[in-house]
């Protein structure tokens, strides 16, 4: 049996670092939290993840499909049908990225009030505020 190497994310060589990157960017993030909810067609998927082109939902579908993230399911009908679905693994990491969405949702205000003082304070010292 060939034994796995040991993945470490700090490594630039690392083949989880490509992963995460699928799953943590906006679209990815985004993608799966909204299969997290339900199986979607494609066309119902993009207009749920409010933004994004149909060129970036596709590769995003095809990065998180690659990574076995997402299961995409093609119905021999006329017109062709095709949903996506998270498979167990790609769940499992839907839910750790949800936890994170709803923290950082819930703690808006507190966020808010930040750029609010940072913002102020760059004002007063007359650098410019950093971009919204």
């Amino acid at each position: 049996m060939v034994e796995e190497p040991a993945f470490d994310v700090f490594s630039r060589h690392c083949a989880s670092r490509g992963t995460l990157e699928h799953v943590t960017g906006r679209w990815g993030s985004l993608t799966m939290g909204a299969l997290h909810e339900e199986r979607l067609r494609f066309n119902e998927l993009r207009r749920r993840v409010d933004g994004v082109s149909e060129k970036m939902l596709s590769q995003t579908l095809h990065a998180l499909e690659r990574d076995g993230l997402v299961h995409r399911e093609a119905q021999p009908t006329n017109p062709p049908r095709v949903d996506y679905e998270l498979t167990p693994l790609g769940r499992a990491v839907a839910e750790q990225l949800l936890g994170l969405i709803h923290l950082v949702e819930g703690r808006m205000p507190e966020v808010l009030d930040a750029r609010r003082r940072y913002d102020a304070a760059r004002e007063e010292a007359g650098t410019p505020a950093a971009s919204r």
